[in-house]
């Protein structure tokens, strides 16, 4: 059917050895690690048993590349694999501390060394070992290359639900500058006080550009919420990407909103209270009732005293209404719009 060819796209199948892929990357014509992906989520001894596997020739998934309009190519799909190698062969070429072998249980006697500490012959093995590289050409339909990458989830250990839209949006025209500028959010001073509460881990995986995200959908497309949150973001973020006439952010707004919040409550606005004062981790519920419940509102709110402020956010957060609408089953659109209403209300008392 014609329909379906014209969602093809065009792809090559290449096997290329871990050195050609070192000297294609230090050649800048194969980005092994794109600036928008962290390097390593694998631990020392994940990328050890790596080694380990291909040392003794066990297969080996293909890895996905995407072609730019230079025809330079970039990895999408097997970043710890490639990188654990080439690591291991050579550690300067990724900026990363040499690779000391650690938990390999089949050979163990591979624990402890360093690619210099074996034989020429194996060294040179490892590096002519090959890999099955999936090219996917610079030609193509953006919806599919964007589709393909979220679906393309395959390593051992999975990128979190927004480190997969940092990287899918890369692949269709305009979608870097769209997150660019959602990364630049998360790095407005304001935000990053108000969103200090985040856990670190939970920050590594991009979860402070995801409350950028969240906040945008909040203020602009709450009506299509309908319970999860994951397809609820990404539904919003792809009618940014896709949709020439709906790509901006409001970006004013989100930067004069979190001044608002951080001159008046710091770091305290989206966590629970408890005796008088602020206490845990940020909670997604409560920064969308704070978020959705005065975001119509702040500008009001501006010239009252913060303590003030912040003793009524303790009474509402306290309020029965509001925590009936938290906790356990918090993720409908119902209870959604009770929290919030709830801010509202005790907010417009002021």
């Amino acid at each position: 059917m014609q329909e379906i060819i014209d969602y093809e796209i065009r792809t090559e199948a290449i096997d290329f050895s871990f050195g050609e892929l070192l000297n294609l990357h230090n050649s800048g014509e194969i980005v092994i690690r794109p600036e928008y992906q962290r390097l390593f989520r694998w631990s020392t001894e994940q990328r050890s048993r790596l080694i380990e596997s291909v040392l003794l020739k066990l297969p080996l998934p293909p890895i996905f590349l995407i072609e730019d309009e230079e025809g330079v190519l970039e990895l999408i799909d097997g970043l710890q694999r490639t990188s654990s190698v080439i690591q291991f062969m050579d550690c300067n070429a990724i900026g990363e501390p040499e690779l000391i072998l650690a938990g390999c249980d089949i050979v163990q006697e591979l624990n402890g060394k360093s690619f210099e500490d074996f034989s020429t012959t194996i060294r040179f093995g490892l590096k002519r070992t090959p890999i099955r590289a999936i090219v996917i050409k610079k030609s193509g339909n953006d919806r599919v290359k964007y589709e393909m990458f979220k679906r393309l989830n395959t390593g051992g250990a999975l990128l979190s639900a927004q480190e997969i839209r940092n990287c899918s949006s890369r692949m269709i025209d305009g979608g870097a500058e769209f997150y660019d500028e959602l990364k630049n959010l998360a790095a407005h001073p304001s935000f990053s006080i108000a969103s200090q509460r985040i856990p670190a881990g939970d920050r590594e995986q991009k979860a402070d550009e995801e409350l950028v995200l969240r906040f945008f959908a909040l203020t602009s497309s709450r009506e299509t919420f309908s319970g999860n949150v994951r397809e609820w973001l990404d539904d919003f973020m792809e009618v940014k990407l896709f949709d020439s006439a709906n790509t901006t952010l409001d970006s004013r707004l989100f930067q004069d909103f979190f001044d608002f919040i951080a001159d008046k409550f710091e770091g305290d606005a989206f966590c629970r209270w408890k005796d008088g004062s602020a206490v845990g981790r940020l909670a997604p519920a409560y920064f969308e009732a704070v978020c959705g419940g005065l975001v119509d509102i702040y500008l009001d709110l501006k010239n009252i005293d913060r303590f003030i402020l912040q003793k009524a956010l303790q009474v509402a957060f306290e309020d029965d209404r509001f925590q009936d609408a938290t906790g356990p089953g918090a993720n409908t659109k119902p209870k959604m719009a009770a929290r919030m209403a709830v801010l509202k209300e005790h907010f417009e008392k002021l």
